[in-house]
């Protein structure tokens, strides 16, 4: 009798504590801070949440400064023929046609600077491309309007669409966030090689999210791959980019990155199965089944 009261007592404390962690990981995720937004005024990209964008972020400004200095000595250029080689100024104009050094300089020089350039875009374009190994796949369907979403090793899937005005609030997000915010949104960890699947059900979609560095076509009938690894938890935003018909601007993306607690927390309550796959999942029961036995 005392082993059956203390083996219930065992289940129920466990079932609890998962629910607590559960219900606790759902509201951390309701209470994240949104850092992938874009801000009234913005003229730059947005703050990096991931290491491609960190380095998409370094090559535009590298990049800037390239092409910079080639802009104003090109507009220096203009200028001086504009002053100096009017007809007015030059009514006799020179009558040569070929200025060899000058010819070898202007086609030289450029392919020096475009190998230079190419030198760090080429890494960085195979570092987006070449998929690391999966921690967690997940497939993203674009349809006429919004998304679909399946987490392929725990059978969860769902459907993502845009908030109107009046749900914003009831979803716990802010006016300012409309055309952003939607229903549902894609959970990853934080600190995990996530790779995206991203295929289209209709016409072709985008699936983007700017702070990540990634923007992949969703072409029907064809899977495509993307991956990131996002920094911090957070709310990030973003849009189709691929114009897909007249409700193109009304579908939005959201992805919560969470720690991994709250992860394992919100496949449990979506009924997730193979739950021993997620990313962290043998620490994180091991953590349920040691405070359980210290009680």
């Amino acid at each position: 009798m005392n082993l059956t009261k203390d083996l219930t007592r065992l289940v129920t404390r466990i079932a609890g504590t998962a629910l607590a962690m559960a219900v606790a990981g759902q509201a951390v995720a309701q209470d994240l801070p949104v850092r992938g937004e874009p801000r009234p005024g913005e003229m730059g990209l947005q703050d990096p949440a991931t290491s491609l964008m960190r380095e998409l972020v370094w090559l535009d400004n590298m990049l800037l400064w390239i092409i910079g200095p080639i802009t104003v000595f090109v507009t220096a250029l203009i200028i001086w023929v504009i002053v100096f080689h009017n007809r007015r100024a030059n009514p006799v104009p020179a009558r040569f046609t070929h200025n060899s050094p000058l010819e070898v300089a202007w086609t030289v020089v450029p392919i020096f600077i475009l190998i230079f350039i190419g030198s760090f875009t080429v890494p960085a374009l195979f570092r987006q491309q070449i998929m690391p190994e999966a921690e967690v796949t997940i497939k993203v369907t674009g349809y006429q309007w919004f998304w679909g979403y399946e987490y392929v090793d725990h059978n969860v899937e769902f459907n993502s669409f845009m908030l109107e005005r009046d749900e914003l609030e009831e979803y716990g997000y802010e006016q300012r966030h409309y055309l952003l915010a939607t229903d549902t949104a894609m959970v990853v960890p934080v600190g995990r090689d996530v790779v995206v699947q991203v295929t289209a059900a209709d016409v072709i979609h985008a699936w983007t999210i700017p702070a990540f560095g990634v923007k992949q076509d969703g072409v029907p009938g064809r899977l495509a791959e993307l991956w990131f690894n996002v920094d911090e938890p957070g709310i990030y935003f973003g849009q189709c980019s691929e114009l897909c018909g007249q409700a193109h601007a009304f579908m939005p993306i959201t992805v919560r990155a969470v720690p991994e607690a709250d992860y394992i927390a919100w496949l449990e309550g979506e009924g997730a199965e193979n739950l021993a796959m997620a990313p962290g999942y043998d620490q994180y029961r091991g953590a349920i089944e040691l405070a359980v036995a210290e009680d």
